[in-house]
């Protein structure tokens, strides 16, 4: 992946939520061309937040992979995957794919579904598919769209490092730019350029990869490092923004 060249999105004190809800007051952050972010925090830090706002601001450039994976357990999983570019045809067109698909749609699924060891289940209904196949399932739907930039809310949880990696190859031959939601610090720090962190309502961590250790993405799951969330030692031991964030933040 070559240097990012220029800024696709800022944000400059905004405060990010739902309706009158702030969940992340006075975010300040720039998506550069190029470069792969992982987003990293507890659950409940706003991660599917700051992914929302992103995807509303960039519309329809950016590929879409929910955490919930949003797909129709009735419907088969060539269905299910050329719902990403229903748009693209007509309303004609979608009934009869429903019923015989069209053949050049048909191709193309086939060979995102062989990719990522789906093949033989085009036919199968999404509801009849395992956890780990209905994730493949969101992630070639995404894929599908053919769009620069891909958002993924936890794409490769739950699953096996060498699997997550098989994966993450797939979006970046595919897509110039990416933010991608996960837990996995050392997937972070080895296969990403940039990370967010987040951390009680605040972005913590802006700052390339190479500039960081797992001791600084250890600070964003204090929960799993102070078991006894309520003791004066997990109270005084809550960590600001470490010094190389703040010096990353903005390079």
């Amino acid at each position: 992946m070559g240097e990012p060249h220029d800024t696709l999105l800022s944000l400059t004190g905004v405060d990010l939520g739902h309706g009158d809800r702030v969940v992340l007051p006075g975010v300040c952050l720039d998506l550069r061309r190029g470069e792969r972010v992982a987003l990293l925090g507890q659950s409940g830090a706003g991660k599917s937040t700051l992914l929302g706002a992103l995807r509303q601001q960039l519309g329809d450039t950016a590929a879409w992979c929910p955490q919930q994976h949003g797909l129709v357990p009735q419907l088969a999983v060539y269905h299910n995957v050329y719902m990403g570019r229903l748009a693209e045809h007509s309303a004609l067109a979608n009934l009869w794919n429903l019923v015989r698909p069209l053949a050049g749609p048909w191709r193309q699924v086939a060979e995102l579904c062989v990719a990522l060891g789906l093949e033989g289940l085009m036919r199968r209904t999404v509801g009849q598919l395992s956890g780990g196949q209905r994730q493949r399932v969101a992630i070639a739907r995404a894929l599908y769209q053919e769009r620069a930039l891909f958002l993924g809310d936890e794409p490769v949880a739950s699953i096996d490092p060498h699997q997550a990696l098989r994966l993450l190859a797939l979006i970046d031959a595919r897509h110039t730019t990416s933010v991608i939601a996960l837990h996995q610090r050392e997937l972070a720090l080895t296969h990403f350029d940039r990370v967010w962190g987040l951390r009680d309502g605040r972005l913590v961590i802006d700052a390339p990869a190479r500039s960081l250790s797992l001791s600084d993405l250890d600070a964003l799951y204090p929960d799993a490092l102070y078991p006894d969330a309520g003791s004066d030692t997990a109270a005084s031991a809550t960590p600001s923004t470490s010094p190389r964030a703040e010096a990353g933040s903005r390079s």
